[in-house]
């Protein structure tokens, strides 16, 4: 029988990533968004995943053995994020309950599993690193909780196997992604080239200096598609990251080397969102200057959620040891990842 993968959140870093890795695994593969983009052997399906019928419609007509859930949708508050995207992966498994067809869906979720949401993000008591599956949810509601708990829900009524893939932060190429710290870094990176301001960490001490680890996207998509075909692996939930770690105060350097600028030395925490603030008129002549793509900048950055990552006050290491058990062992150096995001955005025009 064929696998038949329906991508939710198929034109964002982690949907994209997926979609074209079970292409070349040779699965058919339908890619939902509301804007989707043309890929090569990825059906797209247009729909609001908060208009269920409408939603339904368009799903009527497929029949997928597996569903991939990679997006959410940033709100006000966490009780606003807890409703939201709770019924967004309500009616994804409603609208395709009807073909009796789903044997597997994967959850994407991620670290704030462990460190609590962006209202309490990294503060009380929190689990002790290296992250591990088997610590339990925080005392604190989490729309991670609230996603996981309707996928369980609609499996146990339903009969289909799950699995849910906590990743740290994703590096890859998505335009108008909600959290790219690739693209924001990319951006910062050729204003200061561009300026001469200082390439500034804009994180906490402690991410300064203490180990860290990331996930590059087609890492993620590459353990995704080992979940949906492994039997081990089944009703399972997996951290998944590139499988080195490294402290920010080396790979800022490294990030400054591959732009050709200088590492200004850490002194105080200076956040991207303030640095960034007035830069939309800096990009804007920059894209006409050296005619990139967009010149939009907030089309390219999230500032706020890189501040987020970087202003940690902890050390934040994951453990890989239950997916390498079960047979997982692909590895993705995290300086090569971002190296390869920034060679993207120069090819498609989106850097100078």
């Amino acid at each position: 029988m064929t696998n038949q993968a329906l991508v939710i959140g198929a034109s964002g870093i982690v949907g994209s990533a997926v979609s074209r890795q079970l292409v070349r695994e040779g699965w058919a593969v339908a890619g939902l968004a509301r804007r989707p983009s043309a890929e090569p052997g990825i059906a797209p399906i247009s729909a609001d995943l908060l208009d269920p019928p409408a939603l339904a419609a368009a799903l009527s007509s497929l029949s997928p053995t597996h569903v991939f859930l990679t997006t959410w949708s940033r709100q006000a508050s966490e009780a606003e994020n807890i409703r939201v995207n709770a019924q967004m992966i309500r009616n994804v498994l409603d609208a395709v309950r009807p073909s009796g067809s789903v044997r597997h869906v994967a959850l994407v979720t991620g670290l704030k599993h462990y460190l609590g949401p962006f209202e309490a993000y990294g503060k009380g008591a929190l689990p002790q690193t290296p992250f591990r599956e088997e610590q339990g949810r925080l005392d604190v509601d989490n729309f991670y909780y609230a996603q996981e708990d309707e996928v369980f829900a609609a499996a146990a009524r339903d009969g289909f196997n799950w699995s849910v893939h906590r990743p740290h932060t994703v590096t890859g190429v998505a335009v108008g992604n909600a959290m790219n710290m690739a693209a924001t870094l990319a951006v910062y990176a050729s204003i200061c080239r561009f300026t001469g301001r200082p390439f500034r960490f804009p994180g906490s001490e402690v991410q300064w200096n203490s180990l860290t680890d990331m996930t590059d996207a087609d890492q993620l998509a590459r353990h995704l598609h080992w979940a949906a075909s492994t039997p081990a692996a089944a009703n399972q939930a997996f951290n998944i990251v590139n499988g080195d770690v490294f402290r920010w105060k080396w790979m800022w350097s490294r990030i400054a080397d591959w732009f050709g600028i200088e590492a200004a030395p850490f002194d105080a925490p200076a956040p991207l969102e303030e640095q960034m603030a007035d830069d939309a008129p800096i990009w804007a002549e920059m894209a006409q200057r050296f005619g990139l793509a967009e010149a939009n900048i907030d089309t390219l950055i999230s500032p706020w959620h890189t501040d987020a990552d970087l202003g940690r006050p902890i050390e934040v290491v994951t453990d890989m040891s239950k997916s390498r058990k079960l047979g997982f062992l692909d590895y993705q150096a995290s300086d090569d990842a971002f190296f390869q995001v920034f060679a993207r955005l120069r090819e498609r025009k989106l850097i100078p």
